[in-house]
């Protein structure tokens, strides 16, 4: 598709391929470590993959993308008639990939606006399309920018973790807690707050954890319209049937997904993830 604001965002966004195809949403992937081996996302390990390596304890860090892979995307929107580009990206508190996509932007063929969503997953990805549904209607650069943020502005992530090490390990969440909810045996509740990652409620069980998030998302959709994503790694039927339970109290859903998050985010979450992304449209 051609058009003159194209829409860029990172391989966290967790976007169905067909969306991004219809939008024509390109996805600059992250990195994952294993070992020694680095591994595009999206392309070169699954989720399953990922979920295997840290049952078997190994080694698994991640990485942002490299400035001069930004810089080949904006060259090669700007080649194919762009005369703009929005790129937006996970949060800059947990990532250093907005940072690399300014720096890239910086030398663009053609203006770049560059945008730190402060989301991950969906709820970064459901910005990106409120930006492209913009750029497919002919908007400019600062309206499809504009779509974005509104729609960060008013979007929630909250998640559902068995154990909060994986993120303690890759310095997302305070050492401190992460102590503090393993000493007590409790089952964290998170939200993305600010763009960081914050520890919301500790509850007893697995199972009243989930049912927790089931509610804290309704309460949060209200009655409006709204978009829903339930994420997981590792964990379909709980999420399948999560995702039946808000369909049947959520009238206002006009798109509901189910998605497994990818080998980045999961790597700092650990098998058993367990989200819900509430964007109100």
């Amino acid at each position: 598709m051609s058009r003159h604001v194209a829409i860029v965002t990172d391989s966290t966004a967790y976007l169905p391929a067909q969306a991004m195809e219809r939008h024509a949403i390109t996805a600059v992937p992250l990195t994952v470590v294993i070992g020694d081996r680095a591994l595009e996302e999206g392309t070169e390990i699954s989720a399953r993959s990922l979920a295997d390596a840290l049952q078997k304890r190994r080694l698994v860090t991640t990485s942002r993308p490299a400035p001069e892979v930004f810089a080949a995307t904006y060259r090669a929107a700007a080649e194919a008639g762009a005369q703009g580009v929005v790129s937006l990206h996970l949060s800059g508190e947990i990532s250093g990939t907005y940072d690399a996509a300014v720096l890239a932007a910086k030398d663009a063929p053609v203006p770049v606006r560059v945008v730190d969503t402060r989301m991950v997953g969906m709820a970064l990805g459901f910005c990106a399309l409120a930006a492209a549904q913009v750029a497919d209607a002919g908007g400019s650069l600062d309206e499809a920018v504009a779509a974005a943020e509104k729609r960060a502005s008013g979007t929630s992530a909250f998640f559902y973790v068995d154990t909060l090490d994986y993120l303690r390990r890759g310095g997302r969440i305070g050492a401190a807690q992460a102590l503090l909810g393993s000493a007590l045996a409790v089952k964290p509740l998170l939200e993305l707050e600010g763009g960081r990652i914050e520890l919301r409620e500790k509850v007893r069980t697995a199972s009243k954890a989930i049912a927790r998030l089931e509610e804290i998302a309704v309460e949060r959709a209200g009655a409006g319209a709204v978009d829903i994503a339930v994420h997981h790694l590792s964990a379909p039927e709980r999420a399948a049937a999560l995702a039946e339970r808000l369909r049947e109290r959520l009238p206002g859903v006009e798109n509901l997904q189910v998605t497994e998050v990818g080998a980045v985010i999961g790597a700092h979450t650990g098998p058993g993830l367990l989200a819900v992304v509430v964007s109100p449209r």
